[in-house]
This record gives C-alpha cells, sequence and structure tokens, in this order.
C-alpha cells in the first residue's frame, strides 16, 4: 500500500467526529438492522458511543410487537432524551410514530424499519459532519456487500465467532395475533449471491457459526420466483435447499431459524443428516389444536406430529425448538390438554411459551372468548411443568456422550487459573434461547479460547443445561480462506 504524507497541520486542521449513542432492542433480525446502521455510521465517519455522557445523540432502535416490548422502547426512548435531549428513533415502533409522539413529543425524528437511509438523513441533520477528505474517500458500502444489496452489514452486535445473517424481511402470512406484516411489509428475499458473500466475508473474518433468520425462513426466494444470481462465478437459485447446500459447503455451523414445516423441508434435514448443516430446526408452531391454529389462521393445523415424525425417521440427531402460546382467546381446556397431548408425543427438545395479550392493530383482539389472567398463568404452569420434564429426560440421554460444544464465556471461580471453567453451547443450542453447557478445562486449561470450538465429555445434566469436561480440542478448518491469524481453533 502506497503511504500517504500527512498533511501541513495549518492546511488541514482535526476533524473530530461526532459521536452516536445507539440502543438495539427487539429479535434478532432487529439486530441485524441495527448492524446496518452502525455501519453507514462508521462508514460515514461518525463514531458510536459507548454511553449517554459521550453520545451527542442517540438512535433508539425499537420492538413494537407486543406489549411489554413497546413499553421497553418507550421508555428506552424517554431514557435517552433525558440523557442528550437528541433522539432518533427506529425500527418496527416507528412504524406508529403517534404511538411515540403520544409518549416523546420531543424526539427529534421517527423513521420505520429497514430505513437506513432515512435514519442517517436524520443523524446528518442533527449533526453535520465536516468531510474528512482523506476518510471520506473511503467507499460508503460495507466490505463483502455486493452491488445492489442493503442487507449486508459489516459492524456486528455478536461476538467474532456467532453471527446472524438475514435472508429475507416482511412476511406473507396473515396470522390474527401479528402485526408484522403491517410492520414490516410483505416479503422480500435477498438473492442467493449477496447471503452467500456476507456467509464467506464472515466465516474469512473468523465467524464459526451463522444463525439463519427472517420472518419465514422456509417462504425464502418466493418473491423472487426463486431466480438465480452469481456467486463466485456459479448461477445460485434463491430457494432455502439451494442456499443451505452452499452454505454447507463453507464449514462453518448454520442454524436454521423461524424455519416452518413446508414439504421441502424435509430436504433441509437431509442435508442435516449428511452433516452439511447443523441437525437444528427452529420451528414456530404456536399451538397444537386445529380449533386455536385456525383462529390464528396459522398453517399446518393436525399435521405436526407426522412432520416431526418424518423429519426424525431421516435425522434421528434432529434437535427441535418452538415457540406456543397460552390462553388465545377461546382456548378451551380440551384445546390446551390437545397442546399438552402434543408435547407428550413430539418431545421437542427446546420449548419456549408465553401467554397471550392483545396487540394493538392485530386481528386477534376482535376475538371473543378472552381467558381470564389467572386461568392463562395456571396454564402456562402446567405447560412448562410438561416442558421442562421433557426437557430434562431428554438431556440425560446426552449424559455419558462426547460432543461438540462452541465456547461462549470464561467462567472462572475465584482462585482457578485462568480459562479453567467454559460455558458453551452444543450444535443443538443457539445462542440467548437455549441451554448451555458448563466445562471444566481439565488438562485444556488457559488453552481454549472463546469462539473454540472443543469436544467434551457430559457427565450431567438438569432441566436445561449440560455439564462436563473438555476432552478434546481439534482444529477448526472451513473451506474458506481465513484473513489474518485467528489461533488454532
Amino acid at each position: 500500500m502506497t503511504s500517504v504524507p500527512a498533511p501541513p497541520e495549518e492546511s488541514l486542521p482535526a476533524v473530530a467526529a461526532p459521536k452516536v449513542g445507539f440502543i438495539s432492542l427487539g429479535c434478532p433480525k432487529a439486530l441485524v438492522d441495527s448492524e446496518r446502521i452502525l455501519t453507514q455510521l462508521r462508514a460515514e465517519g461518525y463514531e458510536v458511543a459507548p454511553n449517554y455522557e459521550d453520545a451527542q445523540a442517540v438512535i433508539v432502535n425499537t420492538c413494537g410487537f407486543i406489549t411489554p416490548a413497546v413499553e421497553e422502547s418507550l421508555s428506552a426512548i424517554g431514557e435517552a432524551l433525558d440523557a442528550t435531549g437528541k433522539v432518533i428513533v427506529t425500527g418496527c415502533l416507528g412504524e406508529r410514530p403517534e404511538k411515540i409522539l403520544e409518549r416523546h413529543p420531543k424526539v427529534a425524528a421517527i423513521t420505520g424499519s429497514e430505513a437506513v437511509d432515512d435514519v442517517m438523513a436524520h443523524v446528518r441533520e442533527l449533526l453535520p459532519i465536516e468531510l474528512d477528505p482523506f476518510t471520506g474517500l473511503l467507499p460508503v458500502a460495507a466490505p463483502g456487500m455486493r452491488q445492489g444489496d442493503t442487507l449486508a452489514p459489516s459492524v456486528k452486535l455478536t461476538p467474532r465467532h456467532y453471527a446472524y445473517v438475514k435472508i429475507a424481511e416482511g412476511c406473507n402470512h396473515t396470522c390474527s395475533f401479528c402485526i408484522i406484516p403491517k410492520l414490516r411489509g410483505r416479503q422480500v428475499s435477498r438473492d442467493a449471491g449477496a447471503v452467500l458473500y456476507e456467509a464467506y466475508r464472515l466465516i474469512a473474518g473468523g465467524t464459526k457459526e451463522l444463525m439463519i433468520i427472517s420472518q419465514d425462513t422456509s417462504a425464502y426466494g418466493v418473491d423472487l420466483r426463486h431466480r438465480t444470481s452469481e456467486f463466485q462465478g456459479e448461477q445460485v437459485r434463491a430457494h432455502l435447499i439451494d442456499l443451505a447446500e452452499k452454505l454447507g459447503e463453507m464449514g462453518a455451523w448454520v442454524r436454521m431459524h423461524y424455519v416452518y414445516p413446508y414439504p421441502h423441508v424435509e430436504r433441509i434435514v437431509e442435508l442435516m443428516s449428511q452433516g452439511k448443516i447443523l441437525p437444528y430446526l427452529d420451528v414456530p408452531l404456536q399451538h397444537a389444536s386445529p380449533a386455536v391454529l385456525k383462529r390464528m389462521r396459522r398453517p399446518g393445523a393436525g399435521k405436526q406430529l407426522d412432520t416431526i415424525r418424518r423429519w426424525r425417521e431421516i435425522c434421528p440427531e434432529l434437535v427441535i425448538r418452538s415457540t406456543f402460546i397460552v390462553g388465545f382467546p377461546g382456548e378451551t381446556e380440551e384445546d390446551f390438554q390437545l397442546l399438552l397431548d402434543f408435547l407428550e408425543e413430539a418431545r421437542l427438545d427446546r420449548v419456549g411459551a408465553f401467554t397471550y395479550s392483545d396487540v394493538e392493530e392485530a386481528d386477534a383482539n376482535a376475538l371473543d372468548g378472552a381467558i381470564p389472567e389467572e386461568v392463562k398463568q395456571e396454564r402456562l404452569a402446567r405447560f412448562m411443568e410438561v416442558a421442562q420434564r421433557i426437557s430434562r429426560e431428554k438431556l440425560a440421554e446426552k449424559v455419558g456422550r462426547v460432543l461438540d460444544v462452541i465456547i461462549d464465556e470464561l467462567n472462572d471461580d475465584e482462585g482457578d487459573l485462568p480459562g479453567t471453567r467454559l460455558i458453551g453451547r452444543t450444535k443443538g443450542d443457539a445462542p440467548g434461547i437455549d441451554g448451555q453447557v458448563y466445562l471444566y478445562a481439565g488438562d485444556f486449561a488457559g488453552q481454549v479460547k472463546i469462539g473454540d470450538i472443543v469436544q467434551a465429555r457430559i457427565e450431567d445434566s438438569d432441566e436445561y443445561d449440560l455439564y462436563g469436561e473438555v476432552v478434546h480440542t481439534p482444529e477448526w478448518r472451513p473451506n474458506v480462506p481465513l484473513l489474518g491469524h485467528f489461533g488454532k481453533h
């Protein structure tokens, strides 16, 4: 690289970069939006402030799906306003500006979701930046971003060893309890080449686990009519099967989230059985009673058990996680018992549940048969009792096995040698929502780093977590050339 001599001090005064604070709320899909905005801030020369004291303005990326999330967002906006007086609101709640202005009329600007350009326009207006003639020559696009692709961030909010990759935005479903299509619009998929180039860049930078996300991952590419796009000289179809095959060839852990049980998912499970992508499916089932599913306007009523049996026949190691709504309007005790019976038969590995609450503008608000709050809570407790027992039994089956574990944290007790105790996850555990593995490093104390993938013998388990000891530290070699030196693992 040719060095450029510094200009005389008197001809180019130092440029102080404005500092912008950032608050990111909501789901992993919103986290990717935050990464895109931060990428653009950095590209245009702004600094990201680590606290309110250093921030000249604050961007709040909000969630607006359910009432508790709306309240959390409004609270965060108020806190940022009190601290800096200059707040730009974006994200899902930004699609309902009247809700924000009712509580916080002094916000500087409001944009909706996926509004990077609008957010940046407001940032420039609030905090004009003096163009540096040297850094100002840098390209605005993120490294690895393909022309025309607006969803590939280069700034990450996750640790280096894992990342979320958003393959589509919006949703075509009309679930009665959900307003995502109203907030984020109908589905818009990315070209397969854009996704694959982003994944390639991430893995080359040391990322070992990719979480594939969208509102309906199974429907990826439908809006594009599954058109092809270029990746490393090949034409790749915008279809989940083709995308998963190509991602699996890169050698990183590939984890699928928000997968609706469409027929072609069987082919994805076949890839899992072949070891190409992780044997893990996050499937939002929501309920098991045909009557409740009909009122929810959810697909697949009455077919879930048959589908799950077929998947497990194809890939016995498959780990399935799902979420359910308890106390939906009109849910009878018989409906709820059908849900409990389904849990007993399906024996899902990872299960989350929450009680139904009205979502502003959702069609379900108009349904009759509202369930009293005390009944909702009683049903939720019964549901979780069954789910916890099943989880405890399934995890106990792993005791004595040697499993691959990716390390997320060091967990040393006082007096331990550094790196003696570790916290990680198996291939069946996604970060932040599933269980963990608590490990003793043993002979490998001090040798294992955050982000390493180790092999561990499982010695104990409980309702959600596993416990064991590291027995081997294999070398990690993806099928992507690494940029720089990232150590042995």
